[in-house]
C-alpha cells in the first residue's frame, strides 16, 4: 500500500491521542490501520511501544516465546511482537545465542530452562545444520550422503527428545530447506539420490518424531520459502556478512508464519465464520441482478467467488462453524444456496442464518447467542469496508477479515488468517458442522415438549465417563484451552501436561462423551483432579457449550463422586474462579449441595490468593451425588481394564 508520509504521520498522532484519552479500542483500531498503511520495522517498534501503555486495558493473551536459531533473525522480533499485539497476543520473546541450539535445548541448567517458555521455536537451516548436504553434495558418495542424513536426523531427534523430557513447552521446529539451485541442476529431478531427496528424508524423519511426540509441531520452512519465491527470500550478501540469510521483504512473512502457530497454541482462535452473501460468496447483488445474474462458477468473474467458497468449505471440515449475516430477502437467498449450480456451500453447511435487513452487529450478537459462543469466538467476512468498520466499532472482540478490492484475492486473504489454524484435528472437529445440524433438531424437539423433563427423557441421553488415553488426550487439552462458558477454574493444560499428570498416582484426568437420539456429540467434557488427604481436589471442570442445558454436568459429577468414593475419598473440594465468560457455571457447586469452605477471601485453583475465587466442599458420605434418572451413565474405571455400566 502506497500511503503518503503525511497520512502515516497523521495516523500515528491520532493513535497517540486516542490512547492518551483512554479510548483504547479506537487506539487499537488506528494502530491496525497504521500497520496496514506502513508495515515497516519502524512502525512495528512504534506499535510495540504504544501497546506498552494499552496492555493493561486490553484483553491480551500472554505467551512466552523462546527462539533457538542457527542464523541471525533479531529483526523479525519487533515485527512478530507488533503483529501479535494487533492480533490480541502479548508476546514476550527471548532469542537464544547464535548457533547455540544444541547447548540450550540439551542443558537442563541453561538459560532456556530458566526462561520457562510456553513455546520454543527451533529455527534451523540446512546450510547451518547440514553443510555437507547444502554446499558439498556433488562431492559426496551415496554412503556419505546416507551417513549425513542419519547423523543430522539423529541430532535433531536428540535435541527434541532431550528438551521434551523436561519441559511441556510447545516446540515449533523448522523443516530443512532446499537450495534455490540444486547441485545436480536438471538432473536433480531424475537422480536416484538427489540433493532434494536427501534433505526430504531428514524432513520425513522429523515428521515421524512430531507424530509420536506430544506438543511438537513442524513448520514447513521449505514450503514457506517456495510460497514467496526462494530467490526473493534469500540475501546471500547478508548471509556472508552477518549470517542473516533473509531479505527485508521476507521478514514479515516469517513473522506471519510463526503467528499461524502461536494463535492456536494461545487459544486465540475463531470458532465461527459469519459470512456476507452479495459480492462476498457470489458476485453481484441478488436483489438487483437476480439468481441468474449473480456470478459464481468456473469462469471469470465467478471463479473467484467459487474459490473463496472452497476455502470456506475447507474451514468447515477443519471444525469451523459457518453462519450467514446478509441484508437480503431470506427466501431468495436460501434458494440460491440450495439450487444454484455454481455454489459450493449449501444450506446444510450453515449452523445459523440471519438474512434480513437488520444491523449486522445485532445479527452477530444473535448468532453468538444461538450458537452459545462468545462474541470473541466470531470472525466476520464481508466485502463492504463500511460494514467491516461498523463491526469493529460496535463489536471490537470480533475478528474482522479484511478483503482486498479485487475478488481474485479473497481466497488468499481468508486462507492467511491465523485464527482459523489448528495444530491438531480431532473427530469432533471433523463432525462439528453435522453436530450443529443435530443441535437444531434438538431445539425443535425442546419446543415441542410440554416440560423440560419430558424433553430430557425424549433425548435418550447416554453419558460415558472414562480416563483419558493417548488417543483422547489431545481433544481433552483442546477443550480445556477453548472452553470459556462452562469452565469452573479457567485452568489450561496441554496434552503433554495431562500425560505427565496421569503418570502420577494422585491425579485423574477424566473425559466425557455424550450421545442421544439425534447423534454422537463426541468428547464434550473434561475433569482434572488431585487426590490428597482423603479429599478430591477439582483442578479443572469444563463442558462444551454444545451440551449445556441437558444435565450432563450432573452426570459428570456423579461419575467423579463414584470414582472418588471407590478410592476412599470422603470429600470433594472445588474452586470457582469467576470470569467475564463463565456465568453458566456460576451456581454449579451450590446446585449440587456443595458448601462454601473459604472465608470470603478465596484462593485460585493453584492455591494462591485470589479475591474473586470461591472454595466449595462436599461431604460425599452425607451428600452423595446422584445421576439424573433420564441419563444412562457408563463409567469406565480404566479405558483398558474394566467397565462398570449402570442405568441411572
Amino acid at each position: 500500500m502506497n500511503v503518503p508520509a503525511e497520512a502515516v504521520e497523521q495516523l500515528r498522532s491520532r493513535a497517540v491521542a486516542a490512547a492518551d484519552a483512554g479510548a483504547v479500542h479506537e487506539a487499537r483500531r488506528l494502530l491496525a490501520e497504521l500497520w496496514q498503511a506502513c508495515p515497516s520495522p519502524a512502525t512495528a517498534q512504534f506499535i510495540v511501544t504504544r501497546y506498552q501503555t494499552l496492555r493493561e486495558q486490553l484483553s491480551l493473551t500472554p505467551l512466552r516465546v523462546a527462539i533457538e536459531r542457527t542464523f541471525t533473525l533479531e529483526p523479525v522480533v519487533p515485527l512478530l511482537r507488533a503483529k501479535g499485539y494487533l492480533n490480541g497476543l502479548d508476546l514476550a520473546v527471548r532469542v537464544g545465542g547464535f548457533d547455540a541450539v544444541a547447548s540450550e535445548l540439551m542443558d537442563p541448567a541453561g538459560p532456556l530452562d530458566a526462561y520457562q517458555p510456553d513455546v520454543v521455536i527451533v529455527a534451523v537451516q540446512t546450510r547451518s545444520i547440514a553443510p555437507d548436504l547444502w554446499s558439498r553434495f556433488s562431492l559426496l558418495s551415496p554412503s556419505q550422503v546416507d551417513e549425513a542424513i542419519e547423523r543430522v536426523s539423529a541430532q535433531l531427534h536428540g535435541w527434541i527428545r532431550s528438551y521434551r523430557s523436561r519441559s511441556n513447552a510447545h516446540l515449533i521446529v523448522h523443516t530443512l530447506d532446499t537450495p534455490v539451485f540444486t547441485s545436480g541442476g536438471l538432473l536433480d529431478v531424475t537422480a536416484q539420490l538427489s540433493q532434494r531427496e536427501a534433505i526430504g528424508r531428514i524432513n520425513a524423519s522429523l515428521r515421524e518424531v512430531a507424530a509420536t511426540t506430544p506438543g511438537v509441531h513442524l513448520l514447513d520452512y521449505d514450503g514457506l520459502t517456495a510460497r514467496f519465491g526462494r530467490l526473493a527470500w534469500e540475501d546471500p550478501v547478508r548471509w556472508a556478512t552477518v549470517r542473516m540469510p533473509l531479505t527485508a521483504e521476507s521478514l514479515p512473512h516469517l513473522a506471519d508464519e510463526w503467528l499461524r502457530y502461536l494463535h492456536p497454541i494461545a487459544g486465540r482462535v475463531a470458532k465461527v465464520l459469519v459470512c456476507d452473501l452479495d459480492n462476498t460468496l457470489w458476485g453481484g447483488v441478488l436483489g438487483e441482478d437476480g439468481a441468474d445474474g449473480i456470478a459464481v462458477g468456473g469462469d471469470h468473474p465467478g471463479a473467484s467467488f467459487q474459490a473463496l467458497q472452497r476455502a470456506i468449505l475447507d474451514l468447515y471440515h477443519r471444525g469451523i462453524i459457518l453462519a450467514i449475516s446478509s441484508k437480503n430477502d431470506a427466501a431468495e437467498a436460501m434458494a440460491v444456496l440450495a439450487d444454484h449450480p455454481g455454489m459450493v456451500l449449501r444450506p446444510e453447511h450453515f449452523a445459523a442464518v440471519r438474512i434480513n435487513w437488520n444491523d449486522k452487529a445485532t445479527s452477530l450478537r444473535e448468532i453468538a447467542a444461538e450458537l452459545n459462543v462468545g462474541i470473541d469466538a466470531l470472525a466476520f467476512l464481508d466485502d463492504n469496508p463500511h460494514e467491516r468498520e461498523w463491526i469493529r466499532s460496535q463489536l471490537p472482540e470480533v475478528w474482522v477479515v479484511d478483503l482486498p478490492d479485487d475478488p481474485a484475492g479473497y481466497e488468499r486473504a481468508l486462507r492467511q488468517q491465523p485464527v482459523f489454524e489448528r495444530l491438531a484435528l480431532t473427530d469432533e472437529d471433523r463432525r462439528r458442522g453435522a453436530m450443529y445440524a443435530e443441535q437444531r433438531r434438538r431445539r425443535d424437539l425442546e419446543q415441542s415438549c410440554q416440560t423440560l423433563e419430558d424433553y430430557y427423557r425424549s433425548l435418550g441421553l447416554v453419558v460415558e465417563v472414562e480416563e483419558a488415553g493417548p488417543d483422547t488426550r489431545e481433544r481433552a487439552a483442546q477443550l480445556l484451552a477453548k472452553t470459556n462458558q462452562f469452565n469452573l477454574t479457567g485452568r489450561r493444560f496441554t496434552s503433554q501436561e495431562l500425560a505427565a499428570m496421569q503418570e502420577r498416582d494422585d491425579a485423574l484426568v477424566l473425559i466425557t462423551r455424550v450421545r442421544d437420539r439425534f447423534g454422537d456429540s463426541g468428547i464434550v467434557g473434561v475433569i482434572v483432579v488431585r487426590l490428597q488427604d482423603a479429599r478430591c481436589h477439582i483442578d479443572a471442570f469444563v463442558m462444551s457449550c454444545r451440551v449445556i442445558g441437558r444435565t450432563v454436568e450432573t452426570a459428570m459429577l456423579a461419575a467423579l463422586a463414584e470414582q472418588a468414593a471407590g478410592r476412599g475419598i470422603r470429600a470433594l473440594t472445588g474452586v470457582f474462579v469467576p470470569t467475564a465468560r463463565n456465568a453458566p457455571a456460576r451456581d454449579f457447586y451450590a446446585r449440587h449441595g456443595f458448601a462454601r469452605a473459604d472465608d470470603g477471601v478465596g484462593v485460585s485453583s493453584e492455591g494462591s490468593a485470589d479475591p474473586g475465587a470461591e472454595v466449595w466442599e462436599l461431604d460425599l458420605v452425607a451428600r452423595p451425588i446422584e445421576c439424573p434418572e433420564w441419563i444412562d451413565l457408563i463409567v469406565r474405571l480404566s479405558p483398558t481394564v474394566s467397565e462398570e455400566a449402570c442405568r441411572c
